[in-house]
């Protein structure tokens, strides 16, 4: 009785991490919109 009990807590907790140890894709984001630059300091009266 006492190696089935084992048995089954064993294998609930190889389910339980097998479970949790699901791969993440990654995502790329590509900005349709072109960076912009930012404009130049030119001084003051130019």
């Amino acid at each position: 009785m006492s190696k089935s009990i084992k048995l089954l807590a064993m294998l609930g907790l190889v389910a339980g991490v097998a479970a949790c140890a699901t791969q993440e894709e990654e995502f790329i984001v590509v900005d349709p919109e072109p960076i912009s630059v930012e404009p130049v300091y030119t001084g003051k009266y130019k």
